[in-house]
């Protein structure tokens, strides 16, 4: 079951974190690290970090984008030490979002991302999330280097599995990849119906993209949507002609 949660580091600048994610993630059994841009890798200086762990580096996956990392993911949860955004999403703390990583890690590819070390997750990454989770820390000081919160999360990831923690899910989610062809039909429907008019678009589409990856439909339900909006297609063509 741990083999299918990935730790996803974004834009990392200081190989010596990569070395001690590396580590942190052996140390509660988790093997897959994926490196979105990172600035400097490989390196030694994240060889040396990672004492025993180098195999996770010799087979970490380097992509050049969030999206080509949890393509594959029915659970994103993103990292954050806000827990107040411009946007709303399910927010849990790091041990509650543990047992959610694990409930359904059995049935599908989880990914637990972390940002940058001196700014996080920008809102525009955080927006592909599914799920929010913070550290609770002293309010006054609540920041925590990137290689302490992914030791921190990776160990409540460990203990939820361990002490069984949790209710295995059994719905079955869509991928990431699923979910981004359908925000792309739903936008091609909502323009070709006038729902959204180019020149007042507004805010709508992330909107709706906000409002779905909260809700988390299931898979059948996904294809029950995309079903309506090729009705909706069909119709629209049909009148027009």
């Amino acid at each position: 079951m741990l083999e299918n949660i990935r730790v996803v580091l974004i834009n990392t600048f200081h190989p010596g974190n990569i070395g001690a994610a590396a580590r942190a993630m052996k140390n509660m059994g988790l093997s897959n690290l994926y490196l979105v841009e990172p600035e400097v890798f490989p390196s030694e200086e994240a060889d040396s970090r990672a004492a025993g762990a180098k195999d996770l580096l010799e087979n970490a996956k380097v992509v050049s984008s969030l999206e080509e990392a949890i393509a594959d993911c029915q659970l994103v949860i993103g990292t954050s030490a806000r827990t107040k955004r411009t946007f709303d999403l399910p927010l849990l703390d790091a041990r509650k979002g543990a047992e959610q990583i694990v409930s359904e890690a059995h049935n599908g590819q989880i990914a637990l991302v972390f940002g940058r070390e001196t700014m996080g997750l920008h809102n525009h990454e955080l927006q592909q999330c599914n799920i929010h989770v913070y550290i609770p820390a002293n309010p006054e000081y609540p920041v925590l280097n990137v290689s302490q919160a992914i030791q921190l999360l990776c160990y409540e990831v460990y203990m939820a599995a361990e002490n069984k923690s949790y209710k295995e899910t059994e719905e079955e989610y869509p991928r990431h990849k699923e979910m981004t062809l359908f925000y792309e039909h739903l936008e091609k429907v909502l323009r070709l119906t006038n729902f959204i008019i180019p020149q007042h678009e507004g805010k709508v589409v992330d909107k709706l993209h906000r409002f779905f990856n909260r809700s988390r439909p299931e898979r059948t339900e996904l294809n029950m949507l995309r079903g309506i909006l090729t009705s909706v297609e069909e119709t629209v063509e049909k009148l027009n002609k």
